[in-house]
């Protein structure tokens, strides 16, 4: 099932040739409206890998000032631009993490989760959703942490998350199995052995399950 979010830029699929083709000409309402579909995920995407909301911030407007300065040298995406925007910023989520380790807060994290997918969960589905949160940011190599974060709370594709980490499919394919198994043993050591799905991530207790 798609997400709110997924749905949504669904919908702009086919609008996303016409809006790049404006951008690339540098045209100013394209590149707001650019601005306005996908700073919100973006921001939301590095929160829960930084876990700083000014570091998350500033890699937001690196990646837009990333994205103008590709449109005015002639280059940036014809097609694909949430994918090519993800890759931008993952590129300096790393970097950054290089520089400065830190550590997210529970509170932090579950306040990005809300904005995943409305509805108002019980405080079963809260306690679930940040203890996958926390086995995600202190358990999970970052290479597993970023594959499980980009497929299950982004909604990415396996093709997908593979170009914008810039590895091949089987290769997230390995790290995600490797990820999920980690995260059922934890969950199974915590006395969950079968997630219950949750409004705010529905994907990833499913996959727990298997």
């Amino acid at each position: 099932m798609l997400s709110l979010q997924a749905a949504f830029l669904y919908c702009f699929m086919e609008s996303d040739t016409t809006l790049l083709t404006a951008a690339r000409m540098m045209n100013k309402d394209a590149l707001v409206k650019i601005f306005d579909l996908y700073s919100s995920a973006l921001y939301n995407y590095a929160l829960r890998l930084c876990g700083d909301p000014m570091t998350a911030d500033q890699i937001v407007g690196d990646v837009f000032v990333k994205l103008l300065e590709q449109f005015s040298a002639g280059n940036g995406p014809s097609a694909n631009l949430r994918s090519y925007l993800y890759e931008i910023a993952y590129h300096r989520i790393v970097d950054e993490v290089r520089k400065s380790w830190r550590t997210v807060s529970l509170e932090a994290a579950a306040s990005v989760g809300q904005d995943i997918h409305s509805g108002s969960p019980d405080w079963e589905d809260k306690i679930l959703f940040k203890q996958v949160l926390h086995i995600i940011r202190s358990e999970l190599t970052d290479d597993q942490r970023h594959v499980i974060i980009l497929r299950f709370l982004e909604d990415f594709s396996l093709q997908e998350t593979a170009a914008i980490l810039g590895k091949n499919v089987n290769w997230v394919k390995v790290i995600q199995n490797r990820a999920l198994a980690k995260v059922r043993k934890s969950l199974s050591h915590q006395g969950i052995k079968k997630p219950i799905p949750s409004p705010r991530f529905r994907t990833l207790p499913s996959v727990l399950q298997t």
